[in-house]
């Protein structure tokens, strides 16, 4: 529907007399939508009395921090007409927004932009609206109050006048009573928080799908948590502690070869990171799902999210894993330029300190110690012609790494892969005698996960060249890697009825 004609005049009317009457923002925006049928985005800036280039003027003060000035009307305006036309406005503008019309980022969508989001941001959208939702139903509905504009302040004011100051006061006293209610402890989110902690270093040296369930099982208590009466910072602790969780299932699910299960949970993992703003959440979250797409075989994909990540997260060990990420994915597209870079940034960001809560706070799989990062930038080297030396030497430092490791930290999956990148650097230099793969074939069943069989593809197609035809020892190596797949997790999986 259009919104019906109506002039400045009248909505500053509207506008001032609700004002006067003691209504708030949120009352007059619903008017002016009842009244003349605006959307919520036009409703709002109407309700606090903005134009177009006023609303982007402040939009550009707080948050325009390079000087681009990014926001002006014509954009405020695209905004506010889709999804008739214009632009959809991308979540952290509607958090601008919402922060400069004082109000919810949810109040400033309906039932119209909902059916036109993508899905992923429709269901991060729902998410949000529920929660806030639960928070609203804490609150009376508000009613208008009225009271005498010109009488004297203090003992001056009428009785009756007075008495509706006291009550106003009264009913912030009550309001503030129900504030203080909480339902649960501080042991208990710290036990949360332990459980995901513990979890995190399981993840490392445990099989995947018994600590899915485990994971699921934690889940399921943080959820039932969430349907008590918390505290603001108890849900933002619990929204990190499922977005990490989210995570860690996600990469367990990748494990066991079930893909669109993990694209789905690291979905959900997203939606809890973006409603706290958690960045460097959000970076390793970005940064798991780039890694993903790439054991998905889709490195263009993985390439872009890792450099999408990086803006949530540049320092620290947690940035040295994004650079990484990005550089493997560049190295699977032949850029090797790009590929070197990303190495030597990521040896830079692991350089300056910095601490977060999530590979700091929780570790275990969250973290990147310098085992994975010396893996990671061997794997990347090993996908560069020219680069076998350095390669091997990369991949026999992590691997070293990784034996001098308590059992506790150690990676089974990230080590497994080092050696098997390591022999198929081996192999492509000649080396043949030089492979030892057999701590992957010591592997049980249970830890034979989906990346061990697509990494042992690179080193088939290496004894499948012409250097080693008719070789007994490349023979066997191949027929032994042939076996250890046919007996792996998710081999078994996809035979499931």
């Amino acid at each position: 529907m259009s919104p019906l004609p109506s002039t400045k005049q009248e909505r500053d009317t509207l506008r001032r007399e609700m004002l006067d009457a003691g209504r708030s923002r949120r009352a007059i925006a619903r008017e002016m939508m009842r009244r003349w049928g605006f959307r919520p985005r036009a409703a709002w800036r109407y309700a606090n009395g903005l134009s177009q280039e006023t609303a982007a003027g402040l939009f550009n003060a707080r948050y325009d921090t390079d000087g681009r000035a990014p926001m002006t009307g014509t954009r405020i305006s695209a905004f506010e007409r889709w999804p008739h036309s214009g632009e959809r406005p991308r979540l952290e503008v509607l958090r601008g927004l919402a922060v400069i019309y004082e109000t919810d980022l949810t109040h400033l969508v309906d039932d119209l932009d909902l059916k036109h989001l993508p899905e992923s941001h429709r269901l991060t959208m729902l998410e949000l609206i529920q929660a806030r939702e639960a928070r609203d139903k804490e609150v009376p509905d508000e009613e208008p109050t009225t009271y005498a504009q010109n009488s004297a302040p203090g003992d001056g004011l009428p009785a009756a006048e007075r008495e509706v100051v006291t009550l106003v006061a009264h009913e912030s006293s009550e309001h503030a009573e129900r504030a203080e209610r909480r339902d649960i402890g501080e042991a208990t989110l710290e036990q949360f928080r332990a459980d995901v902690s513990r979890l995190a270093y399981e993840y490392l040296t445990g099989e995947p799908f018994a600590l899915l369930m485990e994971m699921r099982r934690v889940r399921a208590r943080i959820y039932s948590a969430l349907e008590k009466r918390l505290w603001p910072r108890d849900q933002t602790e619990l929204y990190f502690l499922l977005a990490a969780l989210n995570g860690l299932m996600a990469n367990a699910s990748q494990d066991l070869g079930v893909t669109p299960a993990s694209d789905e949970l690291f979905r959900a993992g997203w939606a809890y990171a973006i409603a706290i703003d958690h960045r460097p959440l959000m970076g390793y979250l970005r940064g798991a799902t780039a890694n993903a797409a790439y054991w998905q075989g889709r490195p263009r994909h993985a390439r872009d999210l890792a450099a999408s990540a990086l803006e949530y997260h540049s320092d620290g060990h947690g940035a040295a894993r994004l650079h990484l990420v990005h550089g493997r994915a560049a190295a699977a597209l032949g850029d090797a330029a790009t590929a070197r870079r990303s190495i030597a940034a990521a040896r830079d960001a692991a350089e300056r300190p910095n601490h977060d809560d999530i590979h700091d706070g929780l570790g275990g799989e969250y973290g990147c110690a310098a085992s994975k990062r010396a893996y990671l930038a061997g794997s990347t080297l090993a996908d560069l012609r020219g680069e076998e030396p350095a390669a091997i030497d990369a991949l026999l430092e992590a691997t070293a790494l990784f034996a001098a490791e308590p059992e506790s930290e150690r990676s089974y999956g990230c080590e497994a892969i080092a050696h098997i990148n390591l022999a198929q650097t081996q192999l492509r230099s000649g080396d043949l005698e030089a492979v030892d793969l057999s701590l992957v074939f010591g592997l049980p069943h249970s830890r034979r996960i989906d990346a061990l069989e697509k990494a042992f593809s690179g080193v088939r197609r290496e004894l499948a060249t012409p250097r080693y035809h008719g070789n007994p020892l490349a023979a066997e190596l191949d027929e032994r890697i042939e076996t250890f797949i046919r007996d792996t997790i998710t081999h078994d999986l996809r035979e499931l009825p």
